[in-house]
């Protein structure tokens, strides 16, 4: 075996590198991070041939003392911490002291920074590990970084660079998050000596939903949820996107801890719940979500490059998060606009009538829609709205338009199309309903409803079922088997990695009950709690719905579209079916107009 000896400080910073420096975007990251530690509220990057030409970084932060310098791109050296009780709390984006040494051993870098109250600046140049002397420059206040030909001296790694156009597509998303990070700052990107992006400083939640649609598209903003909770010591703030502004791919999710952009597991799972119930299958949804916690509350020294973090009440952030965008996503409705505020329980306003003031038509019995799952009619919503009676031949019956200000946000039915879709008229311009997704939603909601209000009955299986676990999914069957009890499902612990399943609730008879328990055990494993007993109950009430519902084909009167319409509105996450297609479309009078040419 050779002998033990220390390694060369050049050989350190590279190996450093290698963990943190994956390409030019990752330099960016590191450069940009410490321009905001210093304070900085503009900053500015240049960038040359995708970052591996150059890579220049200048903001009007505080500076760097000229006898800090060489300190700077020394390893482990750093402002930002100094003892342990720092490192509990980190509230910086950097702490560990290792990026600019490790950036000035695999380039040619230059440091150049001014102090508020200097005459003048000094700048400091580091050629692959070997340091120049410290020496007076032309700066204002703030500091320059420039790294040139990346990777120069480590031929290897350069061979891994992508095309021009692929590196620079990486820092171009990377500002992006970084930006929404900070709204106060002020970020400039130029590539090859061309200007390509200008984030302004935003002052107010107006100018910040402004940078939003910057990143994720002008068409968020209008599809998005505004969030504010607070509980248990965390605040979550942010926009998250509808259902039905969902993506094929998970890139439009950004998600800050402290202001620290991060990939967290137990954030992931969290969202993916919360929307586990209005999502299109495959689709990914979109927000920009901040949590603020203390810093004590959460690790984020686990990754050399700070991507992921750990929190230390890992089961009680995941359930505040989960509840947080659960609770939001419910609230919305058919007919809401993204930032509306929720609606109160829809009640019969008094439609105004020219000519008749407040007086209401004569009232009519409601027609029956049946559901297939329960015999009952639909509230008798057309008689609380003085809805248009039928003559003998079934035509509506010609009556005074309603005051279209005081109008209920999907309107009145006018017509059905193709016995498949609801033609409705509101102050907007024109409605349009997919009935089976409506009526499926309504259909399941109340399923749900009462669900909930009812016990839940179990069933013993005739044999036990022994299932070989790890140890870890072993003890989390004997620490929640009483929570597991009150969902119907009885397991006990008897073994080191043994559980025996007894009894399961009645609703999933049927049901795989080897894959059902190995499931549920997996969650609580990881993430303290799990929601697949729940989920499998869902399924099959949505399964329920869907054959419930009013089906394609299906002519409807007057009176029972109407009551469907005043459904949706009262029905939380109406606005699209339990598989996450869009119950409900809104054509403006501006858009009608535009499919005429009119006004042209």
């Amino acid at each position: 075996m050779p002998v033990i000896r220390q390694l060369p400080s050049d050989l350190i910073n590279q190996i450093a590198a290698g963990e943190v420096i994956e390409r030019p975007s990752s330099v960016v990251k590191e450069l940009v991070e410490n321009s905001l530690d210093a304070g900085a509220t503009r900053i500015e990057v240049d960038i040359e041939q995708g970052g591996a030409r150059l890579i220049r970084v200048r903001d009007d932060g505080g500076g760097i003392a000229p006898d800090e310098l060489a300190l700077a791109v020394a390893s482990h050296a750093t402002s930002k911490i100094g003892s342990f009780d720092d490192l509990e709390h980190v509230a910086s984006m950097g702490f560990r002291g290792e990026a600019l040494a490790s950036v000035a051993s695999v380039a040619r870098f230059a440091l150049t920074s001014r102090l508020r109250d200097a005459d003048s600046a000094f700048r400091l140049e580091v050629d692959g590990g070997r340091m120049q002397p410290v020496r007076p420059a032309q700066h204002p206040v703030g500091t320059s970084v420039e790294v040139r030909d990346l990777f120069f001296n480590v031929p290897a790694r350069r061979k891994f660079l992508r095309a021009e156009r692929t590196e620079f597509a990486h820092i171009d998303d990377l500002l992006k998050s970084l930006s929404l990070a900070r709204r106060t700052v002020e970020f400039r990107l130029s590539h090859n000596g061309r200007p390509l992006r200008l984030f302004k400083s935003c002052q107010d939640h107006a100018t910040a939903l402004l940078r939003v649609a910057e990143v994720l598209g002008e068409g968020f903003p209008a599809q998005s949820l505004r969030i504010e909770h607070a509980a248990a010591g965390m605040q979550l703030s942010g926009w998250v996107g509808l259902p039905t502004a969902s993506r094929a791919q998970a890139d439009g999710q950004y998600f800050y801890v402290n202001g620290r952009l991060v990939r967290d597991r137990v954030v992931a799972h969290a969202v993916r719940q919360a929307y586990a119930d209005v999502l299109f299958h495959g689709r990914h949804p979109a927000f920009v979500l901040y949590l603020e916690l203390d810093p004590a509350g959460v690790d984020v020294n686990v990754h050399p490059a700070k991507h992921e973090v750990r929190f230390r009440e890992q089961r009680l952030v995941h359930d505040f998060l989960f509840r947080s965008l659960h609770e939001a996503l419910a609230q919305t409705r058919a007919g809401q606009a993204g930032f509306a505020a929720p609606p109160e329980p829809v009640t019969a306003p008094a439609y105004a009538y020219p000519g008749i003031g407040s007086a209401r038509p004569a009232p009519f019995a409601q027609s029956r829609l049946s559901l297939g799952l329960r015999d009952e009619p639909l509230a008798d919503y057309a008689t609380l709205l003085g809805e248009r009676p039928a003559a003998a031949d079934g035509a509506p019956v010609a009556m005074p338009d309603a005051d279209e200000s005081q109008a209920p946000p999907l309107g009145f039915a006018i017509a059905q199309l193709k016995s498949i879709y609801i033609l409705a008229e509101n102050a907007h311009g024109l409605v349009l309903v997919d009935m089976h997704a409506a009526h499926e939603r309504i259909t399941y909601e109340k399923l749900k409803a009462g669900r909930a209000c009812s016990s839940l009955r179990s069933q013993m299986l005739l044999v036990p079922l022994a299932l070989s676990v790890s140890a870890k999914e072993a003890a989390a069957a004997e620490e929640h088997a009483e929570a597991l009890a009150d969902w119907g499902l009885e397991l006990s612990r008897s073994g080191p990695s043994t559980v025996v399943v007894r009894r399961i609730p009645a609703l999933l008879e049927g049901a795989d009950v080897n894959q059902l328990a190995t499931d549920v055990l997996a969650e609580l494993a990881q993430h303290g709690s799990s929601r697949r007993l729940q989920e499998l109950e869902n399924e099959l009430l949505s399964t329920m719905a869907c054959h419930g519902s009013v089906r394609a084909g299906r002519r409807l009167t007057h009176p029972e579209m109407n009551a469907l319409l005043r459904e949706m509105e009262a029905t939380e996450r109406s606005g699209q079916c339990n598989h996450g297609r869009p119950t409900w479309v809104q054509l403006s009078l501006g858009e009608l107009d535009r499919l005429f040419l009119r006004g042209r």
